[in-house]
């Protein structure tokens, strides 16, 4: 969840006390893992899903304030636009029963959030981005009234010297707009894992989440339309890379080193190294002080939350205060339904655990400009890419799921105790969508030419089948 600020003006004294804090933590956590002090040894998993607000012509629906409000949960929270909320699940250990734990709650949260926004004449709707939104939904008038969005805006916009957000994206379709903030961001909705790993072993967990970012995005794409265009099939990606775009730091190349990207590579044996990457490469963009024992890690979680990598470390603590570290899978968007986003959740877990068990040397296997080629590629062409996996070895994506990443995933989730039938049900989805090449991106668009364009109809056909929970495989 994004954590609140509590100004949005800063001066330069503010921004040279905040990196001295900020080195001053990075440099405890370093000497923290040296030491072994962030030994919580459990696997455990949770999930973030943003989803929209729709009024009953399927456009969206600032009213994020009152439906809040009235739902009254503090595990769901405001996003970026009036529009858009974030749901967030409680973290289970990963054994036998988390994925059914895991999708009950959502399944339960969801089905309250709903009836609340019946209840204002309102929808939720789960999907990586709406086919009915519209360049004129993309204005300040639609943020989230919060500190942490005006800043993160004021500031991004200075970094640029006040030159607009310029999005070009060529799929199908071609689409060149530009906007004067950064509210085009919030036409992009995700469904975020969260894996919480031991420290000693989390290089090599960071590691497999990277290296499976192609696959699991292939098989999972659910964002092909936006402003009417058919881009790539999961067309979230370049919007959210272009919509916070700022790069070329440190000397590095233009291309090197962005705010939103794949990263810079793999790390060695840990993710604590990326925090130390944090502090070296990317120029604070919240220098909101605090007065906290650098233990507690404030300011370079702040740091950290504003640099969004796909598949992003994360530092926290449990209830009783013991730290440790995350991984947050980004690549995932919201929808199709709940089951087809817990299978995917299932089919990453799985995945990354028995890559990180198994010894194999994945930057040996597929460096690391291989894996980000991969992803790219994934992101614009989803069941349709063909990718390296080894290097140098292409293979449709299709069979590379059905013919060796399901079983490598089914022997980690057996690894992990997981039942028999919760795996049968979950990677059964995975494996029907990859036989069948119909995700959620495949149906929008098919869809999209059997009611002649109309993105209306499209979004209430759609509607209709995410109420039946189908999964997208079956949709009619």
């Amino acid at each position: 969840m994004g954590q609140e600020i509590a100004k949005t003006h800063f001066s330069d004294g503010d921004f040279a006390l905040f990196r001295t804090r900020l080195a001053t933590e990075t440099d405890a956590l370093i000497r923290l893992a040296a030491a072994g002090g962030i030994d919580d040894p459990r696997l455990i998993a949770g999930f973030e899903l943003e989803a929209w607000l729709l009024d009953h012509a399927g456009d969206p629906k600032p009213a994020n304030k009152p439906f809040l409000a009235a739902l009254a949960d503090p595990l769901v929270v405001p996003e970026l636009s009036l529009f858009n909320v974030e749901l967030n699940g409680a973290p289970v250990p990963l054994q036998a029963g988390a994925l059914r734990d895991l999708e009950e709650e959502l399944a339960d949260t969801w089905a309250r959030a709903q009836a609340v926004a019946h209840g204002m004449d309102t929808m939720l709707a789960m999907i990586g981005i709406l086919p009915t939104v519209g360049e004129g939904d993309m204005t300040l008038g639609n943020m989230t009234d919060s500190n942490r969005y005006v800043a993160l805006n004021e500031q991004v916009l200075k970094a640029r010297q006040g030159r607009p957000v310029s999005i070009h994206i060529d799929g199908r379709d071609s689409l060149r707009a530009e906007c004067p903030d950064v509210m085009l961001e919030a036409a992009t909705t995700s469904f975020q894992i969260h894996l919480q790993v031991p420290e000693p072993v989390s290089g090599r967990y960071f590691n497999a989440m990277l290296a499976i970012s192609a696959p699991l995005l292939a098989v999972s794409v659910n964002s092909p339309l936006l402003f009417g265009r058919r881009l790539w099939q999961e067309t979230r990606i370049p919007l959210f890379e272009q919509s916070v775009e700022l790069g070329g730091y440190a000397g590095l190349g233009e291309d090197s080193v962005r705010r939103v990207g794949f990263g810079q590579g793999y790390v060695g044996d840990s993710i604590v190294e990326l925090f130390a990457q944090n502090e070296r490469l990317y120029p604070v963009l919240l220098p909101m002080s605090q007065d906290a024992a650098p233990q507690t890690f404030a300011h370079l979680r702040l740091h950290n939350g504003s640099i969004w990598r796909w598949v992003r470390p994360l530092v926290g603590f449990d209830a009783t205060g013991r730290p440790h570290v995350r991984i947050e899978q980004r690549v995932l968007p919201s929808g199709p339904t709940l089951i087809d986003m817990m299978s995917n959740m299932a089919f990453c877990l799985g995945l990354a655990h028995a890559l990180a068990h198994s010894g194999a040397d994945l930057p040996g296997m597929l460096p690391f400009a291989v894996a980000r080629d991969n992803f790219y590629a994934a992101a614009r062409h989803g069941l349709a890419a063909t990718l390296q996996w080894p290097a140098g070895r292409e293979r449709p994506v299709r069979a590379l799921l059905l013919e060796e990443l399901l079983p490598i995933s089914r022997s980690g989730l057996e690894r992990l105790g997981v039942s028999e039938s919760e795996i049968r049900r979950a990677l059964g989805v995975i494996e029907a969508r990859a036989a069948s090449g119909r995700t959620g991106a495949d149906w929008q668009l098919d869809r999209l030419e059997r009611v002649d364009g109309d993105v209306r109809r499209l979004v209430a056909d759609y509607l209709e089948n995410q109420r039946s929970g189908a999964p997208v495989h079956e949709w009619t």
